[in-house]
């Protein structure tokens, strides 16, 4: 009874090494290929002078929350490749709801090399896809683990005290 047992993982063995190659061009050949829409361009640096109605995402390299205190709400996407679905999906949500976001002072920062810890990385500690709301006072005042639409961060700045106070001021 052993020595059957011990051709049968042999014979497994040999099939399994010989159908490994033809599973793994099977398993190749059923990803499906990059999307060929024009990427998205990240500027450099915070640009506060650019016009509300251009979607630039700004790299979270060589930003600090510092940079946006009472001045603009980061919206800060994270991933670990830009070739994250979840990320696409999100980029492409905020671009749609991008003036609407523009007059609420948010700017949209991206991170997608985790190899290349940002100081936002650092500080925010993502794992993998992730989006932060964070406030013009500094605080974080949302965490999503997956893509949220533009609609309901809107909302969710609209409850913001301090979002309500610049309402009522531009009443």
């Amino acid at each position: 009874m052993r020595r059957d047992m011990v051709a049968m993982l042999a014979g497994a063995a040999l099939w399994t090494s010989a159908a490994l190659p033809v599973a793994a061009q099977e398993a190749e050949a059923s990803i499906p290929a990059p999307l060929t829409e024009a990427p998205l361009t990240e500027t450099p640096a915070p640009t506060p002078t650019a016009a509300p109605d251009t979607f630039a995402p700004i790299s979270a390299a060589g930003v600090s929350l510092s940079d946006f205190l009472w001045q603009a709400r980061p919206v800060v996407v994270f991933a670990n490749t830009p070739a994250d679905p979840a990320f696409a999906e999100q980029m492409a949500a905020l671009a749609a709801r991008w003036p609407d976001l523009a007059e609420r002072d948010v700017v949209i920062v991206t991170d997608t090399d985790p190899a290349d810890a940002s100081a936002l990385r650092r500080k925010l500690r993502p794992r993998g896809f992730s989006l932060v709301l964070i406030d013009k006072d500094g605080t974080v005042a949302l965490r999503k683990p997956f893509p949220w639409d533009g609609r309901e961060i809107m909302r969710a700045i609209d409850k913001m005290p301090i979002r309500r106070e610049e309402m009522r001021r531009k009443d």
